[in-house]
């Protein structure tokens, strides 16, 4: 976890963006946090952490895509 000032964040935003791949970033104003900046998430880590929440669930992305496209297409046909 890096802590900076959101005056050092603003002054060095390409430094910070290059970082925070490897650790969050905390950005403070008056000694308080008032953000965090953290790396997203790869495309498909969704679908690992959702495995083994819902009983019987079927997690196959191609077929979750696929019905979430049909459900909302089907009104324009």
């Amino acid at each position: 976890m890096i802590q900076i000032t959101a005056t050092d964040f603003k002054t060095n935003l390409g430094k910070y963006l290059s970082l925070v791949d490897r650790e969050d970033i905390h950005i403070t104003k008056n000694g308080a946090d008032i953000a965090v900046l953290v790396a997203p998430k790869t495309k498909l880590n969704w679908v690992d952490d959702l495995t083994g929440i819902i009983p019987g669930a079927d997690t196959d992305v191609k077929k979750i895509k696929t019905e979430r496209l049909t459900q909302r297409y089907a009104s324009l046909d």
